[in-house]
């Protein structure tokens, strides 16, 4: 009847809203682990969570993003946190970037991170996509910034964050481990200001 094949074309088509988002993760981390990244498209993870293929654009940005959700649970919208980060002069980037990263990790809990990293290290494509966020993410602060050599600044900054949340999270290195976000701030935020806009020769 026309009234139930209706009702039947709703059902299998979501709104695009935040029910969107959550079904988009939970087909994702299905399909990626079924196909691998490689062999998991954007339409498939879409027909898995019943949207439209365009939703995972809208919601995560690329495949990458959404892999970067799904996979690695990162505890942030990296479009979002760009925006965020933005937000401010360029001589305090450095600082809102410490804080942020500490205040994001420290609210989703040490074992999210060390999951992130149980990811890395065991799968290739995880890694891969750590390095695309992380590479577009500084790029651009870089660019928007005017500083030379962004690909080297971006290793910089990356192995900062990266080292820092390993000693904080993973190692667990007192004081560090137990530490006061400020305190952290004030003492790493000028060596990630100098990756961003100072001397690096």
């Amino acid at each position: 009847m026309a009234g139930e094949e209706t009702t039947v074309r709703r059902r299998g088509r979501r709104p695009g809203g935040q029910d969107t988002r959550t079904a988009l993760i939970e087909a994702a981390r299905a399909v990626f682990g079924e196909s691998g990244f490689d062999g998991a498209t954007v339409r498939v993870i879409a027909t898995r969570a019943g949207v439209d293929a365009a939703m995972v654009n809208h919601w995560f940005g690329s495949k990458e993003g959404l892999f970067a959700q799904a996979v690695l649970k990162l505890p942030f919208d990296p479009h979002e946190l760009l925006a965020e980060l933005r937000d401010g002069p360029d001589d305090e980037f450095g600082r809102r970037i410490v804080r942020t990263f500490l205040t994001r990790w420290d609210g989703a809990g040490g074992e999210v991170f060390q999951a992130l990293v149980r990811s890395v290290a065991g799968h290739e494509q995880a890694a891969l996509v750590l390095r695309g966020f992380f590479q577009n993410f500084f790029t651009r602060i870089i660019k928007d910034i005017g500083s030379d050599r962004a690909e080297l600044r971006t290793s910089l900054c990356a192995s900062q964050l990266v080292g820092m949340g390993l000693v904080r999270y993973v190692a667990k290195f007192e004081p560090m481990a137990t530490s006061e976000i400020e305190p952290l701030v004030t003492a790493i935020a000028p060596t990630v200001q100098r990756y961003l806009t100072g001397d690096i020769d």
